[in-house]
């Protein structure tokens, strides 16, 4: 009974944990994740304090100090490799920014009523909801986010705007290489009456 009385009279309480802005692990866990390098330089601009106590060189070499030759040998292959699969996945990212298209086709549906779909702005890091909001505002018409049938997902605005959206997309979003953004016409075909 005594023990019960003791411990309800001392206050708990609730410990402050930071988590990592590029994995969201504690950052003492972020080398279990892929993102080792980018998780450190985070570290290091939001909480310089913490980047301090884990990665400075005492505390580096206090780490490998308990560790077995063996064991230290492997912990430098394992952080090379992770570093070079880093590397290989940024240089893979970049490629595909590079060689991906951004398709903007101009769809009839009936008589003189137009559609205008953007396909491809999701392979260059951008958050399709949010672009189709900033569509619709921008040309104050209707736009959503709508899934094609082989898969992904397109832009669809309403009315002709597939030069207006050419010339927003280009000023707008520079990273986008002005080369990689096409403009199609895709005509509905008659039916034979």
């Amino acid at each position: 009974m005594a023990e019960v009385a003791a411990s309800s009279s001392s206050e708990s309480h609730a410990k402050q944990v930071t988590y990592c802005g590029v994995c969201s692990l504690p950052p003492e866990y972020c080398e279990f994740g892929g993102t080792v390098k980018k998780c450190e330089e985070w570290l290091e601009t939001h909480h310089p304090e913490m980047h301090e106590r884990l990665y400075s060189q005492d505390a580096i070499n206090a780490n490998m100090s308990s560790l077995t030759l063996e064991a230290q040998k492997r912990a430098d292959k394992d952080a090379q490799k992770k570093a070079a699969k880093a590397v290989a996945a940024e240089a893979r990212a970049q490629e595909v920014k590079a060689t991906s298209k951004v398709l903007i086709k101009r769809i009839e549906r009936n008589k003189r009523k137009y559609v205008t779909a953007v396909q491809g702005l999701e392979a260059h890091g951008l958050e399709l909801k949010k672009v189709a909001k900033d569509f619709g505002k921008k040309f104050a018409t209707g736009s959503s986010v709508t899934k094609l049938p082989g898969g992904g997902e397109e832009i669809t605005v309403q009315g002709d705007l597939s030069d207006d959206i050419y010339d927003y997309v280009v000023e707008t979003y520079k990273d986008i290489p002005e080369d990689n953004i096409d403009c199609i016409e895709d005509k509905k075909k008659k039916s034979a009456g």
